[in-house]
């Protein structure tokens, strides 16, 4: 039994108030953790020629989500509806979830946690290995120190029910389109001096772009516009861009790309992008969708490129 000393109440009331204030301050810091449970673990598959996706809503923060574009590799981005993570660099980990006790876990690397709404993005190599971890039962764990507290933010993706939508992803990603459009929106053909023939490597680039356009119905107008170096005539020069953004048009148009969709220019050598004559001597080719601004006004020859 403890024994106190005749009126030293008060001053064991200041010295329990100050043991609690002490164990306040350097006990170590609960966690703020977010992920799904097991009653809530879903993963949903979002699949087009364009991309796929394998989705995750993370109770309380926001959602995960691993995406393929069509021409890209995997990646991985975590959302966030409410900032709860302080900018700055956080630790990527795949571990063991509570019920598999005694699995260590298998350090990523650093990560950049930002201010956007698009708080952490991650390239192939972290996407693979978070995806293989949750095949293999693990759980992958970003942790970074809270926005407002010095204590630390846990959000853990949950592997349970992945492997079926994960296996539809595969399934999705062999039919993906070689290209996207952010890739050949704006594309660019050369040209050998005085030459209008085009190599194989134009011809595969020709060949991705009529197999977007034709997976794309919002793709409105293309326009293919020649142009030369400053070599020679003014007339032989814009006579060669006509024959070189021809040469393009007519190859788009035997792999099946509507006519209607074309608008063929040639310009000589009034646009050049460089002081470099092999630079000068293109066919750029521009893609336009529905609703994005039309871009029909000349270029103002000062060396920029008004059509890509």
């Amino acid at each position: 039994m403890m024994k106190f000393k005749r009126g030293s109440a008060k001053e064991g009331v200041v010295a329990i108030a100050g043991a609690l204030l002490v164990w306040t301050f350097t006990s170590p810091t609960v966690a703020s953790s977010y992920g799904a449970g097991i009653e809530n673990s879903r993963w949903y598959l979002s699949e087009s020629v364009f991309e796929c996706s394998l989705v995750q809503e993370v109770p309380g923060f926001g959602r995960a989500v691993f995406s393929h574009r069509a021409g890209e590799d995997l990646a991985f981005y975590l959302e966030s509806t409410v900032a709860l993570m302080k900018p700055g660099r956080g630790q990527l980990v795949v571990e063991a979830p509570v019920w598999r006790p005694g699995v260590a876990p298998k350090p990523v690397g650093a990560v950049k946690v930002s201010d956007d709404k698009r708080a952490v993005s991650v390239g192939v190599r972290e996407a693979n290995i978070m995806a293989q971890g949750l095949l293999q039962g693990m759980q992958p764990t970003l942790t970074r120190t809270a926005r407002y507290d010095q204590g630390p933010v846990r959000v853990s993706l949950s592997n349970v029910n992945f492997s079926e939508p994960y296996s539809g992803y595969q399934q999705c990603v062999s039919g993906l389109l070689p290209v996207n459009y952010d890739q050949i929106r704006r594309s660019r053909v050369p040209f050998a001096s005085g030459g209008s023939e085009l190599s194989e490597a134009d011809k595969t680039l020709l060949d991705n772009i009529v197999s977007y356009v034709m997976a794309d119905s919002t793709v409105e107008r293309i326009l293919v516009d020649g142009h030369s170096d400053s070599v020679g005539s003014r007339i032989d020069n814009r006579a060669l861009s006509e024959e070189r953004a021809n040469r393009v048009a007519e190859y788009l148009k035997a792999q099946g790309l509507n006519e209607e969709l074309l608008i063929v220019r040639s310009h000589g050598d009034q646009f050049p992008v460089s002081r470099r004559h092999r630079e000068n001597r293109r066919v750029t080719i521009r893609l336009q969708r529905q609703g994005e601004r039309p871009e029909f006004q000349q270029a103002s020859g000062n060396g920029r490129d008004f059509s890509g």
